[in-house]
């Protein structure tokens, strides 16, 4: 986002996730002044010693920068807690477009340059994720319908900011040195923004193979594929809760017939508007749907909190329009909606470390000005 999922890579996750990235997606908007009419909302300052914004970023401690420069989204941790794998998009490391890297937290930090290439540094890539014993990661590539880049959406004439859904994306397994062992999915369209359930048994993923975005989940060998969603919309950004039993994922609701039109349209040219979106809640088989959020803009990339009681997210609800984006977090009826981070422009793809003791998300701080996004790891505090 993927949001689809994205790549900021892709706004998985708008904006994992993907499938415009979220820094073209923030650069589109500076560029073409599309978001920031209104005057900038106050915040605290920022602490560059401790990369916190001073006073109020009380669930965070201990914050590490992992890269510095480029555009770097949806990392994820392994089941051990002590490695990541991500996406990246920077020309100073031969990257055009979002690729998939692995990088062990023992070794502290990138600023000495890319490391642990997985993906085939063919095509577009996005929403990798670790497979159980956590020497395979799981991705979503478009090489398999061609080397290059594929183009990102051109500037609409009706003025519709859009997110590409990519038909040739479809999920791969790769081992560490990036040598594919097994490709996931062959239906034709868009296949991708692919988790995996904390007991390792299963596998969820976004796919257009009934016409419309839905959620599916399968056997973790690629076996007793079905599917989750039904409604008419985008279903994407899915993760799984702590125990396994439960789904928490983005979705957009068109409800009007010119809404419902739009979508379809869009859909139709393998593009989704991601202008509003909410969260919402299931049992794994798509049973006991529950909408979380009802806020203005979009919320998404949500992660649930350690006790599966709760969600973290990211969202521009208090916006007029557009930026900035931080982290919020929800009790699963809705309740009790808490600021996390308190970041002027870009705070997103949020999760907890499965021991429950880190947090890791990408965010436009301590960028110097520049439209860097970069990765940061903290302590988790409640």
């Amino acid at each position: 986002m993927t949001f689809p999922v994205g790549g900021i890579g892709y706004f998985r996750r708008y904006m994992k996730t993907p499938v415009i990235t979220v820094l073209v997606f923030i650069n589109i908007l500076v560029i073409n002044n599309l978001l920031f009419a209104q005057a900038p909302l106050e915040r605290p300052a920022f602490d560059p010693t401790t990369l916190l914004y001073a006073g109020e970023e009380k669930h965070l401690s201990n914050v590490r920068q992992l890269t510095f420069g480029g555009d770097n989204a949806e990392a994820y941790f392994s089941f051990d807690s002590k490695s990541i794998t991500f996406q990246a998009t920077n020309k100073a490391w031969g990257v055009e477009c979002d690729q998939i890297y692995y990088f062990d937290l023992a070794k502290g930090n990138m600023k000495d340059g890319a490391t642990g290439l997985v993906s085939t540094g063919k095509g577009r890539t996005t929403c990798s994720y670790f497979m159980p014993g956590d020497s395979l990661i799981l991705y979503a590539s478009t090489h398999g319908g061609g080397d290059a880049c594929p183009p990102l959406p051109a500037k609409r004439e009706d003025g519709k900011y859009v997110w590409a859904i990519y038909p040739d994306f479809d999920i791969y397994i790769a081992d560490l040195k990036g040598n594919i062992r097994k490709q996931l999915t062959k239906e034709p369209g868009y296949d991708a923004e692919a988790t995996v359930s904390p007991d390792g048994k299963k596998i969820v993923f976004t796919s257009m193979r009934t016409g419309d975005l839905e959620l599916y989940v399968m056997d973790i060998d690629g076996r007793n594929l079905k599917q989750v969603t039904s409604g008419l919309g985008y279903d994407g950004g899915a993760f799984f809760s702590p125990d396994s039993k439960k789904l928490i994922f983005r979705a957009s609701r068109p409800k009007t017939d010119e809404e419902i039109a739009t979508y379809q349209s869009l859909l139709n040219e393998n593009l989704v508007q991601p202008t509003h979106m909410e969260l919402y809640v299931c049992n794994i088989d798509g049973t006991d749907l529950k909408k979380i959020t009802d806020l203005p803009n979009a919320s998404w990339a949500p992660f649930f909190h350690p006790s599966g009681k709760k969600i973290i997210f990211s969202s521009n609800h208090p916006s007029k329009r557009g930026l900035p984006f931080n982290l919020w977090m929800v009790d699963l009826d809705g309740k009790n909606l808490v600021q996390i981070t308190f970041d002027g422009m870009f705070d997103a793809f949020p999760m907890f470390s499965p021991d429950g003791k880190k947090l890791i998300f990408s965010s436009n701080r301590n960028n110097n000005g520049t439209r860097d996004t970069n990765l940061f790891i903290a302590d988790w505090k409640d």
